[in-house]
């Protein structure tokens, strides 16, 4: 990859340039015939996939195609846990729980408290911990039913997956995981042991059903090289090979390509107070003039506006948001009118948010595969 970015599953860093990232990649662009074939057997498509969020896939076309023979199929994605929920972290779950709702399917949701203190010189594993129950609170809250979510704690839910990441450990040599992730001789044993049981949850339900049981997973690109592997190796294993769905990332409010953990004004997080949301939104960065009468005269530029990103994840009325768009490129809108729409959008999908996470806590455990399969 050229230096004006990076991008790998732990940085992502300069201005994102999808369509030479996907080149680099090899994963293929959705297409509207692929389009076509989701809303054929879901009825509609999401207003993510619809406006280009997730723009990337492997195998879409396959397990849309194996639904329609009436194939089991089931689906997956995970999270970090360094620390508090974005907004960002959660647009692939939005579509994973959509997913879920339309095709009635079960969903393997890992959370990696091992991986970020592998990664992480300064975490201590028990803080890794801590934050992996607190972000499941999040995943709960978007509403999925615990006979439908299967919460795998690395830590504490490895009995079942160690199996299979033992199997795939053996079919992955060190020239390999080194050239794909850019280890070195200082890189800690955890860490390149790690890709392992990343792979490894994308064979577990063919395990658990004892039949052929590929998975779908969301998740933003960063998170290819994973599962580039996870499809090089699973005939040798005997499993079906895994489908992807690449998310580009969401934009920060700062005008970077990505949210960081490292700058707190860049993201929206869910634990953010009423106060804290509306000051980051209105000292967002914007597409707009330098001053109002410039704005109204040559209009703004809502492409690269994070605030318009935003009422695209939030406003599920396509009209709406073109609405938004017109009136930004002809100066019908000054950038603190959009900005004040946009905190009513996210002020409410928060608060509702928050109540539904309080109530999942102390409840974690009933989505968490190992306590339902009785493994202790």
């Amino acid at each position: 990859m050229e230096e004006e970015f990076v991008v790998t599953p732990w940085e992502v860093r300069g201005r994102v340039d999808y369509e030479k990232l996907l080149k680099h990649f090899g994963a293929k662009p959705l297409t509207k015939d692929e389009v076509a074939l989701l809303e054929k057997y879901a009825g509609e498509v999401h207003p993510l996939i619809r406006r280009g969020f997730f723009y990337a896939h492997r195998d879409f076309d396959f397990i849309m195609k194996w639904h329609g023979e009436g194939r089991p199929w089931a689906l997956y994605t995970g999270r970090g846990p360094s620390g508090p929920v974005h907004i960002g972290h959660m647009v692939p779950w939005i579509l994973l729980k959509w997913f879920s709702d339309k095709f009635g399917l079960e969903v393997y949701f890992q959370i990696t408290d091992d991986e970020k203190f592998y990664d992480d010189p300064e975490m201590k594993l028990e803080e890794a911990t801590n934050w992996a129950y607190e972000n499941a609170l999040d995943v709960i809250a978007l509403g999925f039913p615990p006979e439908r979510l299967h919460l795998i704690i690395d830590t504490k839910d490895i009995k079942p997956l160690y199996p299979i990441a033992v199997r795939v450990a053996k079919k992955l040599t060190w020239n390999t995981v080194k050239a794909t992730f850019g280890f070195t001789d200082s890189t800690n044993i955890g860490l390149i042991f790690y890709p392992s049981l990343q792979i490894a949850v994308a064979f577990l339900p063919t395990e658990l059903r004892r039949e052929a049981t590929p998975v779908l997973i969301p998740c933003a690109i960063d998170q290819d090289p994973y599962f580039r592997l996870a499809r090089d190796i699973a005939d040798a294993l005997g499993y079906p090979k895994p489908s992807t769905l690449y998310s580009k990332f969401i934009m920060a409010l700062t005008g970077e390509s990505k949210m960081s953990a490292s700058n707190p004004d860049s993201a929206i997080y869910t634990l953010d107070d009423e106060k804290t949301v509306r000051r980051k939104v209105m000292n967002a960065f914007t597409g707009g003039r330098p001053t109002a009468e410039e704005q109204r005269k040559y209009g703004g530029n809502p492409e690269v506006c994070p605030v318009f990103h935003y009422h695209m994840l939030f406003d599920p009325d396509d009209a709406s948001v073109e609405k938004i768009r017109q009136d930004c490129k002809s100066g019908a809108m000054l950038c603190g009118e959009c900005k004040l729409k946009l905190h009513e959008k996210i002020t409410k999908f928060l608060k509702e948010h928050r109540e539904r996470r309080e109530k999942a806590r102390g409840k974690v455990d009933e989505y968490r595969l190992s306590v339902k399969l009785g493994i202790r």
